[in-house]
């Protein structure tokens, strides 16, 4: 007998749009959960600590899986532009980790403050040790508005500034702030720091689209825009590096290089740059500003073992993980996922997405004293960087930096309804099957 196809749509094959484009996923036969009484902690509830949690909780047979993070409200942080430019209401990024979480796991409502690698254990906030025999660090990433002298995200939304890195709530304000700068334009400033940093495209998007913001209005011929990179780029792929670059060109934005922000008057609306090297600072008065702090890891995971101890990674304490299977390469029963990795590239959801598989697989393993089988991780991050209300460019890289395009009929580095599209409306729920390891 020939099979439905409600049958056909429901099982054999699932068409899948992720954070890096669309793909076939066409899921492999339901084998038994492998037996275990491993104890598995994972610190963080984001997408990366979630979608592992999914998989390990369905996979193996007895496995004790705890959650350590406080946070009750999961963030769906890749929309966030998309509030901050007015497409988006801002209840729309924001689910319950409850509903995303496995069921049977322990949810330890707090946060973790020690990691002792060599006793197999964490500390939380409340002074409790949790034991593990297996770890999985997923914190993200630590937003350094401290470095900034006079910067406080309170007042995002206001006299011009503007931030869409924090939260749903400054995201919502930075479209406040945005919205009345339109109104009337004048000088805006835009601004990308040094470090590693957690999609690296936003600071492009919130540039392209305050832009098209000012044209929709009519002001942006008496409005300038600048953006000020603490580097000698504005996007760390080359192809993709010059294609905005002459973007901007065309729509007449200008561009500073070697020119970090290291201070702010709020009130008096000025900011002061300081070129790394020299140390020599400007002050540049703006009307609208877009501030992207520097970018470390939390202090929990810096002031541990588990850092980076020397090297380029050590400076901002990233988790020392080797690239390709993203297990430690000191602490073999401790893996990491997710913005924390020192991994050369790869802090988006996307990159989730693509490792998260490899990272339970990988971890599979070694509960069953095996040698990983995980494909190996390429460092596949992907950016739908926006344009305009309208179009967008999908930006698919590796560790290389070259581009790995994935949707034939979308062309990289070319403007794309198809690729806002996806933006706008299929990745979401893309996201929530990667939550909650479908895909």
């Amino acid at each position: 007998m020939e099979p439905s196809r409600r049958h056909f749509l429901k099982g054999a094959t699932t068409l899948s749009l992720a954070s890096g484009g669309i793909e076939l996923a066409i899921p492999a036969v339901a084998n038994a959960a492998i037996k275990t009484n491993a104890r598995v902690v994972i610190v963080g509830s984001g997408l990366g600590g979630i979608a592992v949690a999914n998989r390990l909780m369905r996979d193996l047979d007895g496995v004790k899986v705890t959650i350590v993070d406080r946070k009750e409200i999961h963030n769906y942080q890749p929309g966030y532009t998309l509030v901050a430019t007015g497409i988006w209401p801002v209840d729309k990024v924001a689910d319950r980790n409850s509903d995303l979480q496995p069921s049977g796991i322990d949810w330890v409502q707090e946060m973790a403050t020690e990691f002792d690698p060599e006793g197999n254990s964490i500390t939380t906030d409340s002074g409790r040790k949790i034991p593990y025999d297996f770890l999985l660090v997923a914190t993200g990433l630590h937003l350094d508005f401290d470095k900034i002298e006079g910067m406080d995200i309170k007042h995002i939304g206001s006299n011009g500034l503007a931030s869409v890195y924090p939260s749903p709530q400054a995201a919502s304000a930075t479209w406040q702030a945005m919205d009345a700068f339109r109104q009337k334009g004048g000088d805006a400033v835009m601004t990308l720091p040094g470090t590693p940093m957690k999609c690296a495209g936003a600071p492009l998007k919130m540039t392209f689209m305050l832009d098209g913001r000012l044209r929709q209005s009519g002001k942006r011929e008496n409005s300038k825009i600048a953006f000020h990179s603490a580097g000698s780029n504005i996007f760390g792929v080359p192809s993709v590096n010059d294609n905005v670059l002459s973007r901007w060109e065309k729509l007449g934005i200008e561009t500073q290089y070697k020119s970090q922000l290291s201070a702010i008057d709020i009130g008096a609306r000025k900011a002061t740059f300081m070129d790394p090297a020299s140390k020599e600072k400007t002050e540049v008065p703006y009307d609208f500003i877009h501030v992207v702090p520097p970018m470390r890891a939390p202090d929990a995971v810096k002031n541990s073992l588990l850092s980076y101890q020397d090297g380029p990674m050590a400076a901002g304490g990233w988790l020392e993980v080797d690239k390709f299977s993203l297990q430690h390469t000191r602490f073999p029963n401790v893996f990491g996922i997710g913005d924390i990795n020192g991994t050369p590239r790869g802090k988006t959801a996307a990159t989730v997405k693509k490792s998260a598989p490899i990272v339970a697989q990988n971890m599979i393993d070694a509960i069953q004293g095996k040698a990983l089988s995980g494909d190996r991780f390429d460092g596949y991050t992907s950016c739908p960087l926006l344009l305009r209300e309208g179009s967008a460019m999908l930006i698919e890289f590796d560790y290389a930096g070259k581009l790995t395009p994935t949707i034939p009929f979308i062309e990289p580095l070319q403007d794309s309804y198809f690729a806002w599209l996806m933006k706008y409306r299929f990745l979401k729920p893309a996201y929530i099957s990667v939550a909650k390891g479908r895909v």
